[in-house]
């Protein structure tokens, strides 16, 4: 679990070379001066002795190391290190971070970060860790409430927020703007215009491709120079482990029954079945769709896949630092019907409060969580800031906009949402329930 390391106190080293230096004080002043203190000799001869006994006896790393620690110079950084131990999901990007892992170390924090998918972060035993962060809220709420019923509940953190998106190739792109299922957003200010990083996706007419069987040749995309024969669908992580699976399934149930959610266990199982083959015949799904998005042989895995926009923009990020213009062979397809995730850091122990606090407070750690592409929440009013916007412009890397006219999806209760998640992937039951 945790460690607290704590440098021996710099003083112990230097009391003895302090105590041999009583003996160097200057004679008793004279008989009728004023009666001052005798001064100390600090240090010199005795320090000269330690040094040259060490340097006999230990090896010259260790001596140093020793010094150090004597002079005081070296105990800051290891006054109190806690290592926090962590389950995280796909927002285990950020703490990954070398940067992002400095930055923690400078405030006393040391992550040793589990993976797994979110839903199997709340399903699982989370005994002996500090924080837990899966990717959404759902699986967040499922922790906490066990929590609750436990009678020891716990806090979460919303440091930043990541939308679900679909992400896809240029070609594919403009197929389906080809054919009125998706449209380009304005460039605005920043990128170029005839090469647009972002399209609106008409959700409705999306499923209906799937739903008819349409193959991607059925649409044209050779005019594109491609050949594809294969259905169209978005593919996602397994439902039955990851947020960004649960949530589009969530989100393909809301746009398929006509902007409505399941209000009872019956209907749950209904929509469910309903929507059970557009989303089963992507085939076995994989672990880490945003991997296998930004791989060389990508495009040829899968066309669409399910991801947070957090890490195209971090890709964007990277590309345009490396050769100074942004990549335009990948682009994001932002569904009509949207869903905005919010991640949900939760704190299972006071030293997992602590880090919460910092990581949504600390200017540095926000700053570096908007370099990583995330919408990061303003500390004191809770709303998105718009510093991302504006570190994208700067950039010349197309700024994403989000229509006030889109409809927003409404996930079902978390126990109906749970219900359908567990028809739709026929998941296997929970190991142990969170505590």
């Amino acid at each position: 679990m945790r460690s607290a390391r704590s440098a021996r106190p710099a003083g112990d080293a230097g009391d003895a070379g302090d105590a041999g230096a009583m003996g160097a004080a200057r004679p008793d002043p004279p008989a009728g001066s004023p009666g001052e203190e005798p001064r100390l000799a600090v240090g010199g001869p005795v320090r000269s002795r330690l040094r040259r006994t060490l340097a006999l006896a230990l090896p010259v790393p260790v001596v140093g190391l020793v010094l150090l620690l004597a002079s005081g110079r070296l105990t800051l950084p290891l006054d109190r290190i806690v290592t926090i131990e962590a389950k995280m999901a796909s927002k285990r990007d950020f703490f990954e971070n070398p940067e992002v892992r400095r930055i923690l170390m400078k405030h006393g924090f040391r992550m040793h970060i589990t993976s797994m998918g979110s839903r199997d972060i709340a399903t699982q035993d989370v005994a002996g860790y500090d924080v837990v962060f899966p990717s959404g809220q759902p699986a967040a709420d499922l922790i906490t409430r066990e929590r609750a019923k436990a009678g020891d509940p716990a806090l979460t953190y919303r440091p930043f927020v990541s939308p679900i998106v679909l992400a896809t190739y240029r070609e594919y792109a403009e197929t389906l703007d080809d054919v009125d299922i998706a449209e380009p957003q304005s460039a605005g200010s920043a990128g170029d215009s005839s090469e647009p990083l972002y399209y609106r996706l008409d959700m409705g007419k999306f499923l209906q491709q799937t739903k008819l069987g349409k193959r991607w040749d059925d649409l044209d995309i050779e005019k594109h120079g491609v050949h594809n024969g294969n259905k169209i669908l978005a593919q996602t992580s397994d439902v039955c482990e990851s947020n960004s699976g649960g949530t589009y399934l969530g989100l393909v149930s809301f746009v398929w029954h006509g902007n409505d959610a399941p209000g009872n266990a019956k209907d749950a199982d209904r929509y469910a079945r309903d929507i059970k083959e557009l989303l089963i015949e992507q085939g076995l799904p994989g672990s880490e769709r945003a991997e296998t998005y930004l791989s060389v042989d990508g495009k040829s895995i899968a066309p669409i896949s399910v991801i947070y926009e957090h890490q195209f923009l971090a890709h964007q990020i990277r590309y345009e630092a490396t050769h100074g213009r942004p990549d335009h062979g990948r682009v994001l397809l932002y569904p009509s019907t949207r869903f905005v995730t919010e991640p949900q850091l939760v704190a299972l122990t006071k030293d997992g409060e602590r880090l919460g606090e910092l990581v949504t407070k600390d200017p540095e750690l926000q700053h570096k969580a908007m370099e990583l592409g995330f919408r990061v929440r303003d500390a004191t009013s809770g709303s998105t800031s718009n510093q991302l916007a504006a570190f994208l412009a700067e950039r010349d890397i197309q700024v994403p906009v989000t229509s006030a006219d889109d409809t927003k999806a409404v996930l079902p209760r978390l126990s109906l949402l749970e219900r359908m998640i567990q028809t739709v992937g026929e998941c296997p039951p929970p190991q142990k329930g969170a505590k």
